[in-house]
């Protein structure tokens, strides 16, 4: 891959002084820091395997260092980029490429008309201010990528990977499980970006339950995960410090939550953080049989 512009991908101060020269700034609202260590960047693109040929949606590829990394193994590369200095510099860089293709604006906006056609791969150093939601649209709404691999706020990952009974159990801990297979892959130091950031990060591999799956269906059981569960699980993780007959009570109604709750094997005297993510989808099989 020719560099039109020789970034060095690897140096804070060449950074810096190739974003002066071309006039761009650095938006904290877009939560950008380029990842500068490049053991780093090798360890995400290595671990998400993604065969030549094969198409991988990038969030946020930035001034194009792992775009680069992804086009040189055989890849496709389909980037969505919401900076418009740096989409200038992308199309310089890459626009030459058929197998690079640039989705202009905001991913939350504009991902679900990509949808019907979407990758079986993701990769993002996602920005910390949307990559629980982000990450949550795409499972929510029905895009499951077979393999995924995302370096988010360190709190973030633990969040996504933790287990029930921990401190950092939560609805996102559950909507991930429901279709991922979650791996932490590794700790990533502020001194592995420009800028640096307040905390530490993490890269994470995401591996859906079932190969090539496109919607979160099969998990745990031949049944498609019904549509309640999502709002089922959020609700019930709705106050923390409640029982989930009183959270379930607010959601469904006293009457309804006792249905519900009949039966089930809960005394409704647990809390949400105690569930495994089995329990959750049989509650909400069970709720989409009530009706």
């Amino acid at each position: 891959m020719i560099n039109v512009y020789n970034i060095n991908y690897n140096s804070a101060s060449d950074l810096r002084a190739f974003l002066e020269k071309e006039k761009l700034g650095m938006q904290k609202k877009f939560g950008q820091n380029f990842l500068i260590n490049p053991s780093v960047r090798q360890t995400l693109v290595d671990s998400l395997g993604a065969d030549p040929g094969e198409e991988v949606w990038e969030i946020g590829p930035g001034l194009g260092a792992m775009t680069a990394m992804l086009l040189e193994n055989g890849s496709k590369v389909k980037a969505f980029e919401i900076d418009t200095g740096f989409i200038r510099i992308l199309k310089n860089i890459f626009a030459d490429n058929n197998n690079f293709s640039l989705i202009e604006g905001d991913v939350l906006k504009t991902w679900t008309n990509y949808s019907k056609t979407a990758s079986s791969y993701l990769l993002g150093n996602l920005p910390y201010n949307i990559a629980a939601a982000l990450l949550a649209d795409f499972i929510e709404k029905g895009l499951v990528f077979s393999r995924a691999v995302v370096t988010v706020q360190k709190e973030v990952a633990l969040r996504m990977a933790a287990g029930a009974g921990s401190a950092d159990y939560s609805s996102f801990s559950v909507l991930c499980s429901s279709v991922y297979k979650i791996k932490p892959l590794m700790t990533i130091r502020p001194s592995s970006f420009y800028p640096q950031p307040n905390v530490d990060s993490m890269g994470v591999l995401l591996e859906a339950k079932l190969p090539e799956a496109k919607l979160p269906k099969d998990i745990c059981s031949a049944e498609t995960i019904p549509a309640v569960f999502y709002p089922l699980v959020r609700a019930l993780f709705a106050s923390r410090r409640k029982t989930i007959k009183n959270n379930l009570a607010r959601f469904l109604g006293h009457d309804k939550a006792a249905a519900l709750l009949s039966g089930s094997g809960l005394t409704g005297n647990e809390r949400a953080e105690t569930l495994e993510l089995e329990r959750f989808l049989l509650l909400a099989k069970s709720l989409e049989k009530m009706g």
